[in-house]
């Protein structure tokens, strides 16, 4: 589908929702027009019109949190997009990982898929606003701080540790060690760019 065929509103502009490609959590509801969507085509990274200074701006170019495209996507009515992308960074101009992190709800939203693996889903959610926001004193700044070899060497003890207290018949241990274990490896995941979604999806194709 080309660019003329998108449909933009009587100002020229198109909505375009910024979505993290790894976590799946909407970081950003931001505007394009034309110019700015050929940009970010052309570039990959994404551009876009603010309508209160009335002009392009690149995201990232002055704080360096760049995002990285991964994929453009628009609905049906091509009147409006969906942008899959890698953030460098916070999102929200106050530093945090999504501007939608306030609810309207005084107590914490009830969840949508209440599964038994949620828990994942929230993980991965707050190991990417860690790696977006990188706050002092966390673990898990920590480690995407000191890098993938540092994360590798904690998989990897982690997984020694479960056989550890597999072989000792330890439920209660082998519990808390499986648990660390996720924990590394969906940190290992957010660093290396893929998301929790294609691990299971490879696990579902292998079980059917």
């Amino acid at each position: 589908m080309s660019i003329e065929n998108i449909t933009f509103d009587e100002k020229g502009l198109v909505p375009a929702i910024v979505q993290d490609a790894a976590s799946k959590e909407v970081l950003t509801l931001a505007y394009m027009n034309k110019e700015s969507l050929e940009k970010s085509l052309e570039t990959r990274e994404t551009w876009f019109y603010s309508r209160s200074r009335q002009e392009l701006w690149h995201k990232g170019a002055t704080s360096g949190n760049t995002q990285q495209i991964v994929d453009m996507r628009y609905d049906c009515d091509a009147d409006s997009l969906v942008v899959l992308v890698v953030p460098a960074g916070p999102a929200c101009h106050k530093g945090e990982y999504t501007c939608f992190a306030d609810s309207l709800f005084e107590e914490q939203a009830v969840r949508v898929n209440p599964t038994r693996f949620a828990i994942l889903d929230e993980l991965e959610q707050v190991i990417a606003e860690r790696e977006a926001e990188m706050p002092e004193g966390a673990y898990t700044t920590y480690l995407f701080d000191k890098g993938v070899d540092k994360i590798l060497k904690k998989v990897g003890e982690e997984a020694g540790e479960v056989i550890i207290a597999a072989k000792n018949r330890d439920p209660e241990e082998l519990k808390w060690e499986v648990a660390d274990l996720l924990y590394h490896v969906l940190v290992l995941l957010r660093e290396q760019k893929l998301p929790l979604d294609d691990v299971l999806a490879v696990l579902e194709e292998r079980h059917k």
